[in-house]
């Protein structure tokens, strides 16, 4: 390995897993994905230029994709990324001084994945029933119809608040609903923060393969009952991004 490069470190596997010849890790041109093994465990890694910047959206996608790929078939332990080390010793110490910890995460992730759900409240629809509910929104709003901005400012200012109050509160809610309806499927979940100020829904679940069916048909009937005020995505499988903090993994 060059002087000016080091490895990038995507996951902690268990030692059989071999990446597949055709997968590309971050960079450009794409570094080729091996893996250092020691005892039970294996990093999976890829050469990079130090004075190269990583981040790119090409960088987060050629990780996440290698990630969600392994988690498929194998339990992986994903590195935050941007995680950079030396060489082969530097991941094989990595390794060997927390052998037994990953080893037990990695048995504890066996068959079982991430999904994410995530939805947004269609703005219209939220504000038509917030103005219809409330009667102080309803009379902000029409304060503020057909006036210049300068001349209904502090009306505008106060509706927007109104709406950002019940957004957060609508989303606490359905955050909980969700988790309710679908979490009997579920390991363990976590939810996250927003993402945008309309966000209805986004919660992280870690699902044994065998409930994935049961989980996506929940999902789906809850999604189904709400299509007409939030637009919801089911993302996944992924890797366990949200669950492996536990166990202090590399930071």
């Amino acid at each position: 390995m060059a002087q000016d490069s080091g490895l990038f470190i995507y996951g902690i596997v268990p030692s059989d897993v071999e990446p597949t010849p055709d997968a590309e890790g971050v960079g450009s041109p794409p570094g080729e994905v091996s893996a250092v093994r020691h005892g039970e465990l294996a990093a999976l890694v890829s050469e990079v230029v130090l004075e190269e910047p990583l981040g790119r959206p090409a960088d987060l996608t050629a990780y996440e994709r290698l990630l969600d790929g392994t988690a498929e078939v194998a339990p992986v332990l994903p590195v935050r990324f941007g995680t950079v080390v030396t060489g082969e010793d530097a991941v094989a110490d990595l390794l060997d001084a927390h052998h037994d910890r990953f080893a037990a995460a990695l048995d504890e992730f066996e068959g079982r994945v991430q999904y994410t759900v995530h939805g947004r409240f269609d703005e219209q629809e939220f504000i038509g029933e917030l103005l219809a509910a409330s009667r102080d929104a309803a009379a902000l709003a029409e304060q503020v119809r057909g006036r210049p901005e300068g001349q209904s400012r502090e009306q505008r200012i106060r509706l927007g608040e109104m709406i950002s109050q019940s957004v957060e509160l609508r989303r606490e809610s359905e955050n909980r609903e969700l988790i309710d309806a679908v979490g009997r499927y579920a390991v363990a979940d976590a939810a996250r923060a927003p993402s945008h100020e309309m966000d209805a829904v986004h919660v992280a679940f870690l699902i044994a393969e065998e409930d994935e069916d049961e989980f996506i048909g929940a999902v789906e009937d809850f999604a189904e009952q709400r299509r007409k005020l939030i637009r919801m995505r089911l993302i996944g499988p992924l890797a366990p991004y949200d669950f492996v903090s536990a166990h202090q993994l590399v930071e």
